[in-house]
Parts: structure tokens; sequence; C-alpha cells
């Protein structure tokens, strides 16, 4: 039997675990190369994870909704490309995998699996690792104080030295509390728990209940995390397109001829919000505590809506480095992947400034909320016809124009 491992892929750089969202496959089943195995979730997106290999399952030691590090092995599957038949026995201290491979009874041993951990109780959509949350059930800390627990990692993540150091605050009297340096990811997540009441909506009859998904889930505390954090104010401009509209109602066609690639509006926008942000650095930076570092890279995050009406932020990387036609295909090609589903942890991290399109929706302007740790981001409103004051040479005049409203929300 030749047995291949399957790990807990690392999706990211900043990605330390990963929660198992469902399997596709179970003990016993065949594989090709390139069938998807599993789907996983990371606090940045959902991947799904494709076999390596060709072979039969022979174990799976991760099961669904459990949150391992990434490294660990999940999986093992026979690539030696016979029939496999696995029997599970019991026993106190080993199992016994019997094979039969060509005709012949071959007895594995294979040591007994680690015991299943005790299940994690359910939150309110933050996610802890695995060690806060063997810390909190040992030292009887319920996830009401949990949740509520300010973090100062990524997020308002609760970290290891947070959940010890509220552990010291819980033991130490009141009057003898001295207050202590607070982070700034703690001092964001602190106004949203201090005070704050659950409120608790009725539910009469024929009413429908939807359980928020992950990512929904993700996306609330995000934008929340972000209002606490940055004093958001929002500029409201009306630009006149005319141009821009005629321009690519010319060439749409040969482009797409030429080169493959439908060409929309919001490419050309790009350009210029490129060049905007080449002439302002400011605006292409992030506030790190007292410090604002001013990126050198323009990373571009996009809004994408998916089919389930959720939003993601996928990033096109380098966009200063990229002309028209660049950044068309990486514009097409991103939009692609994310409602495909095919986007990794990586696609989405690293953007020094995010736009978002309202047009898309028929939208004429709105407030959007600053992607964090960024300090703005501009939304693009619908372009319509417009009557308006042109100016000649011979006097004004009323005519027919393209607008759009472009709507800039930024850290005062």
């Amino acid at each position: 039997m030749a047995n291949f491992e399957i790990f807990m892929p690392k999706l990211g750089e900043s990605i330390e675990e990963a929660t198992v969202i469902k399997w596709f496959v179970k003990v016993g089943d065949k594989v090709e190369d390139d069938d998807v195995l599993l789907e996983i979730a990371t606090d940045k997106v959902d991947s799904e994870i494709p076999s390596p290999v060709s072979g039969t399952i022979v174990k799976i030691n991760v099961e669904q909704d459990q949150t391992v590090p990434v490294g660990t092995m999940i999986a093992i599957i026979d690539t030696s490309g016979d029939d496999v038949q696995i029997k599970e026995e019991a026993s106190s201290s080993k199992q016994t995998v019997s094979a039969a491979i060509a005709g012949t009874a071959i007895s594995v041993d294979v040591a007994e699996p680690a015991p299943k951990p005790a299940a994690v109780p359910k939150t309110k959509g933050r996610f802890y690792s695995p060690l806060v949350i063997t810390i909190a059930r040992e030292e009887g800390i319920s996830m009401e104080e949990l949740d509520k627990l300010p973090g100062s990692g990524k997020n308002g993540r609760v970290q290891k030295k947070d959940i010890l150091g509220f552990l010291e605050t819980r033991k130490t009297p009141a009057a003898e509390r001295v207050p202590s340096e607070v982070t700034p990811q703690a001092a964001s997540i602190a106004p949203q728990t201090k005070g704050k009441q659950a409120v608790s909506a009725s539910v009469n009859a024929g009413d429908e209940i939807i359980e928020m998904d992950r990512l929904r889930k993700l996306i609330a505390n995000h934008m929340i995390m972000s209002k606490q954090t940055s004093a958001h104010v929002t500029n409201m401009l009306e630009a006149d397109v005319t141009e821009i509209v005629l321009w690519r109602n010319k060439i749409k066609d040969d482009f797409l001829k030429r080169e493959g690639e439908k060409i929309t509006y919001l490419p050309i926008f790009l350009e210029a919000v490129i060049q905007a942000l080449k002439d302002f650095p400011m605006i292409n930076s992030s506030v790190d505590g007292d410090r604002i570092i001013i990126k050198k890279d323009i990373n571009l995050g996009i809004a994408v809506a998916l089919p389930a009406g959720n939003l993601i932020v996928p990033v096109i990387r380098k966009t200063d480095s990229l002309n028209l036609l660049g950044l068309t295909k990486a514009l097409n090609k991103m939009a692609n992947n994310a409602r495909n589903n095919k986007l990794s942890p990586d696609d989405i991290q690293g953007g020094t400034f995010t736009i978002s399109n309202f047009g898309t929706f028929r939208n004429v302007m709105g407030t959007p909320i600053i992607n964090q740790p960024q300090v703005a981001i501009l939304a693009i409103g619908t372009v319509e016809k417009k009557p308006a004051v042109i100016e000649t040479s011979t006097g004004d005049v009323i005519g027919i124009r393209h607008k759009m409203f472009l709507s800039l929300t930024y850290d005062h």
C-alpha cells in the first residue's frame, strides 16, 4: 500500500489555521487527480482543496467543523492503484485496516486517531484558535465573556496573551486594578462591548429565520470594527465622463477582437485612480497606532458581489506597473475567480486602496465603509445622461452629457 498524506495547506502568509467546512469524499472513495476533496475556511476566504494524486481514501483525520493548524495531516490516500477494502475493528489501542490487493489479504496496523476534541461552543461570529478555546474551557470562561474580550490580534482577534491578561485581571480585586496600556486594536473593539446589551428580535408565526453564513458574519464584524477604528467622512463629486463613454463605445468592439477581452468603464477609472494615488500618496497608506505607513506599491482592492449576495475584496497588486490592457485582463480574471470560488487567501490581502462599483446596481451614490487598515475607499456610481450647461467659445449652451457621482470615504 503506497500512502500519500494530505496536509492542511498554508494558503497565505498570515494564515495559521483553517476549519474544515465540508468533506466531499469519505473513507473508501476513489478519487482522481484534481478531484475536490474538501472545502476549508480561513478568516480570509473559503477554498476548495483538490486531490494532488489519484487513489483511494483510506483515512480522514479531521472532521467537519474542526479547526486545525496548517501543516496538520488531514487525510491519507492509497495510490497503489489496486482495490482497497477498508474494514474497521474495535480495539482499545489500535485498529486494523484490511486490504485485499491482487487477491492477497494484507493487514496493516494503523495508530488509533487522536481522540475527538470536545465540541467548541458556538460564538457570535468571532473566531478563536483552539488554544484560546482550550484555555477558556479549562479556566471556566464563558462564551459570553470571551465574546466581550478585546483582542490585540489582527481584526481584533483574541490571542493567548489577551485571555491570560483577562484571567489576571479577573483574579485581582477591582480596587487594586491599575489601568494598563491599550493597544489600538483593543481600543477599537472596546467601545463595541462596553455596556452593550444584546437586542432580541421577536419572532412571529410565519416568519422565516435564516442563519448567517460564516462570510456574512465576518463582513459584519469587519465593518463594525472599521467604523470604530476610523472617523469616517464622505465627500461626493459629480464627474462629467462623456469623453470616456464616447471613446469606449468607439473602441470596444475592436478591443474585443484584438485582445480577446471585454473592456468596461472600470479599468479606465482604475487608471485614473492610480494616477491620483501617485499625485496624493498619503491616500495610499495605512495607520498603525500613531504611525502613518505610506505604501510603495499601489495594490487596488475591488469589491466584488458573490452569487450568494456577500461581498469580497480581491486585490490587483502593483497596478501602477500595468497599462490599460493589463488592468482589463487582471480585472476580468479576478472577477471570474471570485464568482467561481477560486480565490486564495493571498488574493484578498495586501490591498492599499479599495474601489466599490455601486454603478453595477444602478446606484447613483453611496457612503462606503473603509476596508481596514486602509484609510480611504472610492465608490463609483452609475453613469447617466443628464442635461448640463456646456461652456463654448460663443457662449453657454445646454446639452446632454454623461455624468456620474464619485463618493470618497476617508479617515478624517
